[in-house]
């Protein structure tokens, strides 16, 4: 089992909520990409602003870094990872890394959003996270309509 492990999908897919659960479940620290990026980007975001991918790099780098950090006790990691170059901006040096990528329908993850609170991404940029998002190839998919703790025993199964 990798000891990387990065759980991945736009904003509202439940990378937060399964990313706390599977950490618990294999002991391993849990981070939140969200904490990670410079503020001028989250100023952007709020602002409705989407990012460029010249605005990620400083962030895809801190999140290559962490990764490198906790390579050998591991760790899973909650990140949106839209793009394939992202991912493998993230991965970097690192041996390998598990991606688990939640999968869902625009509706029921707009649904999903406007129901949060305390998040600094708008709804009204979820439509630019499914224009760049490129469906990973190399990841477990999960359709995100199931119970969290259902979708982390799929998780254990596969890993």
């Amino acid at each position: 089992m990798n000891k990387l492990i990065v759980v991945m999908g736009v904003s509202g897919s439940g990378k937060t909520t399964i990313g706390r659960l599977l950490s618990e479940a294999l002991g391993r620290p849990f981070f939140d990409a969200d904490d990670y990026h410079p503020t001028e980007n989250i100023e952007k975001m709020n602002s409705g602003t989407p990012l460029t991918d010249e605005d990620r790099k400083p962030w895809l780098d801190r999140l290559n870094q962490l990764c490198l950090q906790h390579q050998t006790e591991g760790l899973v990691l909650a990140c949106s990872a839209l793009k394939e170059t992202y991912r493998t901006h993230i991965k970097g040096a690192n041996t390998e890394i598990s991606w688990i990528y939640l999968k869902g329908s625009f509706d029921l993850i707009m649904k999903r959003i406007k129901q949060r609170e305390h998040h600094y991404m708008p709804h009204t940029l979820l439509q630019s996270q499914f224009d760049i998002l490129e469906e990973p190839t190399k990841a477990f998919i999960l359709e995100i309509d199931q119970e969290p703790q259902l979708l982390v025993e799929k998780i254990m199964a596969h890993l």
